[in-house]
């Protein structure tokens, strides 16, 4: 497995992680044993970065992980991360307090079983919330009371990644990449790399689209957000198939697949790409089972795409996806 070190953070990290939203709910029914067995895979397979957040499954995600994590005898070297703010209800920029944040914490603190939280991510806050000095008074305020010892921001947008990184102590960006996102390259990746911030790369399938496996047929669960956030009644749309429509992903993905290198997965494919972008601290793809765990994990180990597969990727995305999602976000 390869590394990054990240200095804003002050860790290294795999570059490739867990995220862990389908272990707390939008993906269909959770099982915590089978939740338990992935997160032991992916341990195993040599992944440390572990992303999770509060409102996955309301802490079920968080209570999962913690469980895990003090199971494990090398759990000092793992990076548990954490995410706060969607629980306000209603979603506005006055819920993000100081008292709010306070709570927030506690609760992901008493969730995890642990003192101070490794970092803590806004969790794709209003626009307005990240030009707001007194948020970011705010977070180094918990850094002050041992709350949390680090902090960064989850975004929808490039711009709202750029407001945040103005600030000299923001650890971390999560940010939608892949290979059906490609504007973060432009505008956020290299910014953020130089800075000493890192890059979670978030949605690296495109919400399985990029796996290869569906066709212009296949359905999910009621419960899933790929059934129930196509038009982005419930979040933003952008987090689901990455915003394509999902007819169009489909036939991009199948595109995609005929480029897959011999022994590899399409899923594998598209991770790599991910991870061999210069900037990109670490990719979190989610797993359903312990198999798709230790494949994801495997991207570690594989050699670089070539160039000209690389150019194959990128006519693809000019071709058949630009035109829905790169003026978006």
């Amino acid at each position: 497995m390869r590394e990054n070190f990240v200095p804003r953070l002050g860790r290294t990290v795999s570059s490739i992680g867990l995220g862990c939203w389908q272990l707390g709910a939008d993906w269909g029914d959770v099982d915590e044993e089978r939740s338990l067995a992935i997160l032991n895979a992916a341990a195993d397979s040599g992944i440390t970065f572990y992303d999770t957040a509060d409102v996955y499954g309301d802490g079920l995600s968080e209570r999962t992980v913690g469980t895990f994590w003090k199971s494990r005898p090398e759990a000092d070297t793992f990076t548990v991360v954490t995410k706060m703010g969607r629980r306000a209800n209603p979603h506005v920029a006055s819920a993000y307090t100081l008292d709010n944040f306070r709570r927030w914490t506690d609760r992901s603190r008493e969730n995890l079983g642990v003192d101070t939280l490794d970092l803590v991510q806004l969790h794709c806050p209003p626009s307005e919330v990240l030009k707001n000095p007194a948020t970011y008074d705010a977070l180094r305020t918990l850094v002050d009371e041992g709350r949390i010892a680090r902090w960064g921001v989850s975004v929808e947008t490039c711009d709202e990644a750029l407001d945040a990184l103005r600030e000299p102590d923001l650890a971390s960006i999560q940010i939608i990449l892949n290979l059906f996102r490609r504007k973060p390259l432009e505008r956020v990746v290299s910014a953020a790399a130089e800075a000493g911030v890192g890059i979670i790369a978030r949605v690296p399938l495109a919400s399985g689209l990029l796996s290869g496996k569906y066709d212009e047929t296949t359905t999910f669960a009621p419960n899933d957000h790929r059934t129930y956030n196509r038009d982005g009644s419930a979040f933003d749309v952008g987090e689901t198939f990455s915003g394509v429509p999902f007819e169009v992903g489909v036939r991009a993905a199948r595109q995609v697949a005929t480029l897959t290198p011999d022994g590899w997965t399409t899923a594998q494919l598209a991770l790599r790409w991910i991870e061999q972008q210069p900037g990109v601290s670490t990719v979190i793809p989610g797993a359903r089972n312990p198999e798709q765990a230790r494949d994801n994990a495997a991207v570690g180990d594989l050699p670089p795409i070539d160039d000209a597969t690389l150019a194959e990727l990128e006519q693809i995305y000019d071709r058949e996806i630009r035109e829905y999602v790169h003026h978006k976000w």
